[in-house]
């Protein structure tokens, strides 16, 4: 007789009627810039728009609802890097429930502070979120506290499966879904509720290359635990696929596509230009698989889940910045000139000339090798793309001026 898998469609049906009041619903609108770009019909599952910037309030939530009264007494503690922190705090704060979340000590400070904000009591502890986790199982066991795990939970996985009963109403003749992976919460979740809803709807996973844990479970029968790495997709950056969430993935997902940092980063920058809206990395590597073409869907409907916006903005800065240097938008030279006056001039001249914006110069004589006499400059410049950086180089040469473009 086969197992009773651990979450159904009954069951993530329940939860929806049991969070619907206190979440978001979120919207799913046609995009027809990332249509045009992907050749398919695109709609954008907007969960960053929830109170805590991310889907994981769903399962969170769910979760604390179905608690006893004496589970509820005693709190709940749990382990995160950021969105299930925050969620946790924010809907135990609600109910009057005593949270304790324990982050890893590298978690950055504006994920600290939100958390905290939320109404948690925030323990910093261990390097990467395995260790935080230890300790928050530790903790939880001395002190009564419920442990709440972020994916490997029936209650956490079908607050997330809401998201899939919310799609198939939204997206009218919906072909297919494409969702993010990291424990296997959310697709899992999601899979569950549109492959026993409508089979003929294909799903899709997308996970980063640094932490294909779920791939890895799917090419060995079952969960293994990969190693360490860092990734600009932190929140679905899980070494092990969760017990529970692998047997629903093997199941019910059609597909499990990876992709690298480069373009996670290039999809969180076409969100946030042609799309107006925030991504962090975890959030965007479902479109960075349609944007490579990464996937087998060829011209379908297709909803693409946006599922957290909590990007940290310092590394929000540094994507940016690496992102209009790769579209050639901006560039860097360096230049060799003469030392002397009016050097410096003519060499504005012929970039204002080449119709190209300065943003930065670095004037240095002594640390590039160059001869007595000789200087060299490094100048940031604003193009237009990749033929405009030629034209502008070409100018230099003409102008006499031997330079190099730096990567």
């Amino acid at each position: 007789m086969a197992e009773k898998q651990s979450v159904s469609l009954a069951d993530v049906k329940a939860a929806r009627r049991r969070i619907r009041d206190f979440i978001y619903l979120s919207p799913a609108p046609h995009s027809a810039e990332l249509s045009q770009m992907t050749g398919q019909q695109v709609f954008l599952k907007l969960d960053n728009l929830q109170r805590t910037g991310a889907f994981k309030e769903r399962g969170a939530l769910n979760k604390i609802l179905t608690l006893s009264e004496e589970e509820k007494r005693r709190g709940v503690i749990a382990a995160s890097a950021g969105n299930h922190a925050q969620a946790v705090a924010y809907h135990s704060t609600a109910r009057g429930i005593r949270s304790r979340i324990v982050m890893p000590l590298m978690t950055p400070l504006v994920k600290v502070a939100a958390t905290s904000g939320f109404g948690a009591e925030v323990v910093l502890h261990g390097s990467n979120y395995d260790e935080a986790c230890s300790e928050a199982l530790r903790q939880g066991a001395a002190d009564g506290m419920t442990f709440l795990h972020p994916f490997d939970d029936p209650a956490v996985i079908a607050g997330q499966g809401t998201i899939g009963l919310e799609l198939l109403e939204q997206v009218p003749d919906l072909e297919a879904v494409v969702v993010p992976i990291g424990g296997g919460g959310l697709i899992s979740g999601v899979a569950c509720a549109i492959k026993e809803s409508r089979p003929d709807v294909r799903v899709v996973g997308v996970q980063t290359e640094r932490l294909p844990s779920m791939l890895r479970a799917v090419e060995a029968g079952g969960p293994v635990t990969i190693a360490a790495d860092a990734t600009v997709a932190d929140g679905i950056a899980v070494r092990r696929a969760g017990e529970l969430t692998y047997p629903l993935v093997a199941r019910y997902v059609d597909e499990i596509v990876a992709v690298d940092e480069e373009e996670i980063a290039k999809a969180i920058m076409v969100l946030l230009e042609r799309e107006k809206t925030l991504a962090e990395g975890a959030g965007a590597v479902a479109l960075a698989a349609l944007l490579q073409a990464k996937t087998s869907l060829k011209g379908k409907k297709t909803a693409v889940l946006v599922c957290g916006g909590n990007i940290d903005v310092s590394l929000l800065a540094k994507i940016i910045e690496r992102g209009l240097v790769k579209d050639g938008r901006r560039t860097r030279l360096r230049i060799h000139l003469t030392d002397r006056p009016g050097a410096l001039h003519q060499l504005t001249k012929i970039i204002a000339e080449a119709s190209a914006n300065i943003v930065q110069t670095a004037h240095d004589r002594a640390y590039y090798g160059v001869n007595l006499g000789d200087t060299v400059i490094d100048v940031t410049l604003e193009t237009r793309g990749d033929e405009h950086i030629d034209r502008i180089r070409k100018a230099l040469s003409g102008g006499g001026y031997k330079h190099e473009r730096i990567e």
